[in-house]
């Protein structure tokens, strides 16, 4: 097993319809706006840009998003990962009863030097600790789609 190496999947259940849901998620330089672990989004261009995320423990991962794919009418959204974490993430939304199931997958190695230096004896919070965050996360984005 490598134990840099990660794949998480998050199913969401959000009150809203799937292109609402879409254009929030689409908004990148909106996150930390709703996502409390989402501390700052750095635009580059259209295509990529910077972003530092922070949950319960104390260290602050950094990474460049580079969108891989772009899909309005399918509803999916994916950036590839580089920095402290390389690999990429996707978003996934689909109509469900009255609202949207929207699907975060993500596969990633670990760059960061102290993570990797942890690896073994960390991965137990570095997982608790991104689960905490994708509950922020879907917290954070149903609370933005019932103000908008």
């Amino acid at each position: 097993m490598d134990w840099c190496r990660y794949r998480f999947r998050s199913v969401w259940q959000l009150a809203a319809p799937p292109d609402a849901v879409y254009a929030v998620l689409e908004d990148a330089g909106g996150y930390p706006r709703w996502w409390p672990q989402v501390r700052e989004v750095v635009p580059v261009d259209e295509v990529t840009g910077t972003a530092r995320f922070r949950s319960v423990l104390p260290y602050d991962l950094v990474v460049t998003l580079a969108t891989r794919r772009r899909e309005p009418a399918a509803r999916v959204l994916e950036v590839g990962l580089g920095g402290d974490l390389e690999g990429w993430a996707r978003w996934t939304l689909t109509g469900h009863r009255a609202g949207t199931r929207a699907v975060y997958e993500q596969e990633v190695e670990v760059r960061n030097p102290l993570m990797r230096r942890f690896a073994v004896p960390g991965r137990p919070l570095f997982l608790a600790n991104h689960a905490l965050m994708m509950r922020g996360g879907r917290r954070g984005l149903a609370a933005r789609l019932r103000a908008v």
